[in-house]
């Protein structure tokens, strides 16, 4: 069987389309690939490109890979040598030594299965090809991004912000990108609205303040979709927060108004080989009326907070307990901070910064 799986031809290509779109099962073993053909885009010549295979092991018994078959020496498969988890990964790699689109295949032959599973790659090879992965770090299958977080910060009420995605099309074919579900308070415009194969765009975002409910930090999740009817998917999310402070009087006098003192600003913790650890920061009025802490919010997870007291007369402190867990703050996709306003007309929003390590 090995002489004849050294090559693959058109019988081997029939088993791809035959089983490429089907879970996988052998001795009981269920082995469900998440795609088993990858769209990789635009590569310069000699300039390897990696497609990475997502698969889940939904069987009982130990697996392995026992043999990868790619099709030629150009590529070359990095994958688990020993028994397979739940789930795990099969990278693909194609050196990129011949110019024009390439289509590039490798069979996976997993325990007790008599015919191998079939994955493909394809893009295209350029002799003139500028790398924008720097640029555009963030990728959402074909189409990359500047960043996956907008941040309004400073908001007041009547302004209206805009901040911009900066988009790259690293595919052989048009889309025309969007944003989707998008809250009142945001709106979004594509520029140009058909993004060219190789081209680059601008998602523009505009924030209304005058639709934000209440001071303070308002979050949500939108989701970047290539062509209309898409849908959301996880992997696609693009986060946005807005901070709305109130107003103030310009001729408050500071010898009627309160003002915030802290501890410290910054919490630094070591977590020392612990899940959690908890840190505390005195709040303090200098001020010579009540302070009010009316909103006490966090931008991530990962973090627990207590304050004993929102309203802290002349003189007196309050005492602002924060936890942070160790394994959710891994998972957390921005800086992990806490955000206080208050009625200090000269510090109405407080940001306090997590390092965690």
């Amino acid at each position: 069987m090995n002489q004849k799986m050294k090559r693959i031809g058109p019988f081997t290509l029939l088993l791809f389309y035959l089983f490429a779109f089907s879970p996988i099962t052998a001795s009981a073993q269920k082995i469900i690939p998440e795609k088993t053909v990858i769209e990789v885009g635009r590569t310069g010549w000699q300039q390897p490109i990696t497609a990475v295979f997502e698969f889940r092991n939904k069987g009982s018994r130990r697996l392995r890979i026992e043999q990868v078959l790619p099709d030629c020496s150009c590529t070359q498969l990095d994958y688990p040598k020993g028994d397979l988890g739940d789930r795990f990964r099969i990278r693909m790699t194609y050196d990129a030594r011949q110019l024009g689109h390439f289509d590039k295949q490798a069979g996976i032959l997993f325990t007790g299965m008599k015919k191998p599973l079939y994955l493909t790659m394809r893009g295209v090879v350029l002799e003139h090809y500028v790398d924008l992965s720097k640029d555009y770090p963030v990728a959402m299958g074909d189409l990359c991004l500047s960043g996956n977080y907008l941040e309004f910060d400073d908001v007041h009420r009547g302004d209206m912000q805009r901040q911009e995605l900066r988009i790259y099309n690293n595919s052989m074919r048009d889309y025309h990108p969007y944003l989707m579900h998008l809250p009142e308070w945001l709106s979004a415009t594509m520029s140009p609205e058909r993004l060219p194969a190789g081209e680059t765009g601008v998602i523009t975002v505009t924030l209304n303040s005058s639709k934000l409910r209440d001071y303070g930090l308002t979050q949500t999740t939108l989701y970047l979709a290539g062509n209309p009817g898409d849908k959301a998917k996880a992997d696609h999310e693009v986060g946005v927060s807005a901070v709305l402070l109130p107003a103030f009087s310009d001729d408050a006098s500071p010898a009627t108004t309160p003002r915030i003192q802290l501890s410290s600003e910054t919490v630094d913790i070591d977590f020392d080989g612990k899940s959690k650890k908890t840190e505390v920061i005195v709040i303090e009025n200098m001020g010579q009326a009540q302070l009010h802490i009316s909103s006490l919010q966090m931008f991530t997870g990962g973090l627990k907070i207590s304050l004993d007291r929102s309203r802290i007369d002349v003189g007196e402190s309050a005492r602002l307990k924060v936890t942070a867990l160790r394994n959710e703050l891994q998972n957390v996709r921005t800086r992990p901070r806490i955000l206080m306003i208050t009625n200090d007309p000269k510090k109405p929003k407080v940001t306090i910064n997590i390092n965690a390590h």
